[in-house]
């Protein structure tokens, strides 16, 4: 079962994305429960991260939509954020709370549900694993997940992950080969790049929380059709 939030303060945009919910629900063979809230503030007040994924409005009466997700970023990390708006500059503010993605109102059901199928997909491949790495006076662990990227330092390796920085012993390649299942790209070979954090690319670099991160020049064409991949969508 997919739990899903609806934070939308008009009355019509709350009964299209129920309807294109459950004509999702149909297609996919999904089974979906559905809240609804009017408001950020009603919503932020009652959020105890019992959603999977969350449909937020952008501009509403009493808490805006991006005020909301950042709140609801201090109590969940995982949950799925798609901003519903009708600026696309509002929605690339995105980027600040982890959003996944923006649907533009006037909704239509072929843009909403490809919107969905990509957050579906990513809630299910969040499975939590968990890596342990050697650092200097004991072991650390953190979910995979939480790993932003990895830089090659001579004989050390630098994780830089959601609870800081990390340096341990070992090579890139062995590496690599453990976090061959997840989805991870060697932008160089000083990098091994998450791609669930990359926030977008420009003519050289890809940028991964707010740092741009060197991809050469022979596997750039490579990198975005991984990214491509991951993102679920062809990037033109």
């Amino acid at each position: 079962m997919i739990r899903v939030a609806i934070v939308e303060d008009e009355t019509y945009y709350q009964k299209q994305l129920i309807e294109f919910l459950r004509s999702f629900e149909k297609d996919r063979g999904e089974t979906i429960e559905i809240e609804t809230y009017s408001d950020g503030d009603e919503f932020v007040e009652d959020y105890h991260a019992q959603f999977d994924i969350i449909l937020m409005d952008v501009q509403m009466r009493f808490m805006d939509g991006m005020s909301a997700a950042e709140e609801i970023r201090k109590r969940d990390s995982e949950v799925v954020i798609i901003f519903i708006t009708n600026l696309a500059q509002y929605a690339i503010k995105g980027y600040a709370v982890d959003a996944l993605d923006y649907v533009l109102k006037p909704i239509s059901y072929f843009q909403f549900s490809q919107r969905l199928h990509r957050a579906v997909d990513r809630m299910k491949k969040r499975d939590t694993h968990y890596i342990t790495i050697r650092v200097k006076g004991g072991i650390q662990r953190f979910k995979v997940s939480d790993l932003y990227y990895v830089e090659s330092q001579g004989h050390n390796l630098i994780f830089n992950t959601k609870a800081g920085e990390f340096i341990a012993s070992g090579t890139m390649r062995d590496l690599e080969k453990q976090l061959t299942n997840f989805h991870f790209f060697r932008g160089n070979k000083g990098y091994l790049l998450n791609l669930e954090h990359v926030e977008g690319m420009n003519d050289v670099c890809a940028i991964v929380k707010g740092q741009e991160l060197l991809i050469s020049r022979n596997k750039r064409k490579a990198f975005m059709e991984a990214l491509s991949n991951y993102w679920g969508e062809v990037i033109k």
